[in-house]
Formats: structure tokens, sequence, C-alpha cells
């Protein structure tokens, strides 16, 4: 597939965590076709031994179909990137480790991210461009909406449902709902690094501590 150029939009931090993932996954299916780093900010390249681009030189490359994980954690950025790829056509890349883990009846949005070590265990709904960095896990009866982020080592345990563009922070824990009363954790929430979060989040609202309650400003 030489006609297909690839890229991970994002050269910093995150994107260099990617890019072995990435680059694994192409040499497990046998795929030849070039990877490079998109980013528009001031990195130069090459990084780890990868081109940089900038987006409008990537999309003027000779490829004739072009795929594109997008490596930025924040949501409201990764939801911008992705509009501005569809209406060039450049296509969302699912991006899953070699060792991440997917049981029985988990549904993926496309552009989905799944790092190292990451479990997804059984009926589970997932929406578009959810990231989920290492060592996290979701476990049964899920439902995480679009351009969702996991830090590492997140617990997301059964019966949880969490809205769009909401952030779990490093090692957070989210207890575990019921079918009646599932834990929700609003739209936008962000829920601190090492939060155990006990009950519902609002929209917006952001938690800390253990148990988690809300910021105070």
């Amino acid at each position: 597939m030489a006609d297909v150029l690839y890229g991970v939009y994002g050269a910093s931090g995150f994107g260099r965590e990617v890019l072995p993932v990435a680059q694994d996954l192409l040499n497990i299916a046998n795929v030849t076709s070039r990877l490079v780093f998109i980013d528009d900010g001031s990195v130069k390249g090459p990084v780890n031994g990868v081109d940089v681009y900038s987006y409008q030189e990537f999309v003027s490359q000779p490829e004739a179909h072009k795929r594109v994980v997008v490596a930025i954690a924040d949501s409201g950025v990764r939801e911008r990137i992705v509009e501005r790829m569809t209406l060039d056509d450049v296509a969302e890349w699912d991006v899953i480790a070699a060792n991440a883990v997917t049981l029985d009846n988990v549904n993926l949005g496309e552009g989905h991210l799944l790092c190292p070590f990451v479990t997804l265990t059984s009926n589970i709904i997932i929406g578009k461009s959810f990231h989920a960095n290492i060592y996290s896990y979701v476990a049964h009866d899920c439902m995480i909406g679009d351009f969702v982020t996991f830090a590492p080592r997140v617990c997301c345990n059964g019966n949880v449902h969490i809205e769009d563009h909401a952030y779990i922070g490093t090692g957070a824990i989210l207890k575990q709902g019921t079918p009646e009363k599932p834990l929700v954790i609003g739209r936008g929430a962000v829920v601190g690094m090492g939060a155990v979060v006990t009950k519902d989040v609002l929209p917006g609202q952001v938690v800390v501590g253990n148990p988690a309650k809300p910021l105070k400003k």
C-alpha cells in the first residue's frame, strides 16, 4: 500500500510515545508505506528518525490516500483537527498496541488510540477519537462518548457512562455503577489525577481527591 501516507499528528511528548506503536502496527501488517509526524508548531524534523511536516505539507504529498492518528490529548484541539481532516479527505487511523486487549462485544468509534497494556473487557460502547493511555482499562457495560481522553492507569469499572470531551487524569478510579444507576461523568468534566470517583460528576465540573469532590476556585 505504497500509495498511502500515514501520519502521527503531534511530534511532542505523547506523539513520540505513539510513534513506535504506529510503526509496530504497520510492521505487523507488512505495510511499507511512509510514516511521518505532522506538527504545526515549532518542532522541526526529523524527530526520532521520522520526518516532520506541517499539516499543509502533509496533505500536499504525492500519495493518493492519507491516514492520520491524532496524538493530541486536548479533546477540543483533537476535534478541530479531525474536522479539518474530514474536509481534506484525510482518513482517521485507528492505532491499537499489539499487547492491548479487547475482549467481547466492544464497539469502538473511528480514530481510537489504544496504547500499550490497555484492556477493554466486554459489552462496551465507545465513541470516536477515544484515547486510552498506557495501563488504562474499561470494564463491562460502560458507555463512553466522543473525544474522551484517559491518561495513564485510569481504572474505569463497570456500568460507567462518560460523556463527550471528558478528561480522566492519571491513576483515577471510577467506582462501579449498576445497570439501574450507572456512574455518570458529564460532558467536558475533568477528573484529577489519583481521584477516586464515587458519585456522578456534573458536566464541566473538575473533581479531585479521595473521595473526589468539586475543586474549589
